[in-house]
């Protein structure tokens, strides 16, 4: 029976972190995820990392500067998939005096300690660009600087991490029993053709997400000691209703925030919403009371309006949450906590509970930490200053493709497809292409940038097995494709794992 250090139940950002950090630390990691990597909340999210501005309002400072400063870790370590975004706050006098305003983004530049991103600072949205869209009502706004992220592309980077550094990976695999016996975890763990095999852990990490309260009761049958709230998140994708790179923070008569980001060329992202989820987690959608609650919130601020029939796609997330005893679910704290169960003598268990895709590296040192106990010779933190697969681009991280020479090296690559690929692979570009010297050598052209060759790199060296692994996570071709081309996404893929 295969025996690990550590096993990581859940294919996350939060499960996947805590891997890479584990394996670099010379422990024997194991990562089961019963679908795909990310394919819940970890790629259902707002696309940003960000320190929170809108919680300086409820005065957890410490939260926001450990995000402001993981902020500035990743802009350094994943350069290729986190990029600065200047945020345009249109200002309301009814719903935020401007000295409010003001003296908020003064705090979060002081937290912040920036090296690479602009201060924040007042601009007359009549005459700058930033003001393109807005009603001609809102003439006065704050710009401040934070970053968007390619968040189910982070999750694969950060497991691809794991596995060049001696992880075992395995998506479509489900964690179904747990036991403790003589010091250790025996596991019943199941894959997707219902076969079992049993390994050994020295500790587990309940890295679940939304199901870290049904892991614990059903799986290992213990109850939690803590309890969870579910939050649901939904977003719409609507055809691009202003002009510009910037994103925009819109403030809501109810007291919350909506972003609304320029997304993928041609559209603009909206989101988020704060809907307490009631029952068991699993597979949830945008419902109509949050399509239109997401339109209203950017018809109050923007000429061009949007209605539910606009939106050309809609996803949601569901975060758990520590729960605090709020009522209103916009004012649950986003702090993760990390709860160690070792009851009786028996192996560890860690449970995260909460977090935000921003600190999951620090989440993840702190995982470790509080494991230390029972791993005493594991090497020191070593994550904060290491390069993500694809990060090691040597330039400046606001100018990331600075000194990366894919257009000397790849003329041929039409602009377009060179600029997909440094985005989605960064430095990996080189070992996506291979030995490629012409265009056709790339085979099949499924529309826009996405290539059979990409295809085959996604399958081979990224855990894809599906074409919604493809389209919506490992690129989000699917967002551009018609109903045909995706098919014939699906049936390459199939063809190609036959």
């Amino acid at each position: 029976m295969e025996r690990y250090d550590l096993l990581v139940v859940g294919g996350g950002i939060n499960g996947a972190g805590i891997a890479r950090d584990a394996a670099g630390r010379r422990l024997k990691v194991l990562l089961v995820e019963r679908d795909d990597l990310g394919a819940a909340t970890s790629s259902a999210s707002s696309k940003l990392i960000h320190g929170g501005l809108r919680y300086l309002e409820q005065f957890q400072f410490g939260l926001v500067a450990e995000a402001l400063s993981e902020r500035e870790v990743l802009l350094k370590t994943a350069p290729h998939l986190v990029r600065p975004v200047r945020f345009v706050m249109p200002h309301v006098a009814a719903l935020r005096p401007a000295w409010m305003i003001r003296a908020g983004l003064i705090g979060y530049d002081y937290l912040a300690r920036r090296h690479a991103l602009e201060a924040s600072r007042t601009v007359d949205l009549r005459t700058s660009p930033y003001g393109a869209g807005f009603k001609p009502e809102f003439g006065k706004g704050f710009v401040y600087s934070d970053c968007a992220v390619d968040d189910a592309r982070l999750v694969v980077a950060t497991a691809r991490a794991s596995a060049d550094l001696g992880a075992a990976i395995r998506p479509r695999t489900a964690c179904v029993a747990v036991e403790s016996s003589e010091g250790l975890w025996r596991v019943t763990l199941r894959c997707e053709d219902g076969r079992e095999t049993p390994v050994e852990a020295r500790a587990i990490v309940n890295a679940t997400g939304p199901w870290v309260g049904e892991f614990l009761a059903n799986v290992v049958r213990r109850p939690a000691a803590f309890g969870v709230k579910l939050i649901k998140g939904s977003h719409i994708v609507v055809p691009r209703i202003y002009d510009g790179e910037h994103s925009c923070l819109l403030q809501n008569e109810d007291g919350r925030v909506v972003f609304a980001c320029a997304y993928e060329g041609r559209y603009t992202l909206i989101g988020t919403t704060d809907v307490e989820l009631r029952g068991a987690p699993g597979r949830c959608d945008a419902s109509t009371e949050e399509v239109a609650y997401l339109c209203q919130a950017a018809n109050r601020y923007f000429m061009r309006a949007v209605a539910p029939a606009d939106v050309v796609w809609s996803y949601c997330g569901v975060r758990p949450l520590f729960d605090d005893g709020s009522a209103n679910p916009s004012a649950i704290s986003r702090e993760y906590v990390l709860r160690v169960d070792a009851e009786d003598g028996a192996p560890p268990l860690l449970s995260v509970v909460g977090g935000k895709i921003t600190v999951f590296r620090h989440l993840a040192e702190k995982a470790l930490a509080a494991l230390a106990p029972w791993f005493p010779d594991m090497p020191a933190p070593w994550t904060r200053h290491a390069a993500f697969p694809g990060g090691d681009l040597r330039g400046e991280p606001f100018d990331p493709f600075a000194d990366f020479h894919v257009q000397r090296d790849f003329p041929w690559l039409p602009a377009g497809v060179r600029r997909a690929l440094a985005r989605r692979h960064g430095a990996l570009t080189y070992e996506v292409l291979g030995r490629s010297t012409k265009l056709t050598d790339l085979g099949e052209h499924f529309g826009v940038e996405l290539y059979a060759r990409e295809i085959d790199y996604f399958v081979e060296r990224e855990w894809a097995r599906t074409a919604d692994d493809v389209l919506w996570r490992r690129t989000k071709a699917g967002l551009h494709l018609d109903s045909a081309r995706r098919a014939a996404v699906a049936r390459y893929i199939e063809q190609h794992l036959s």
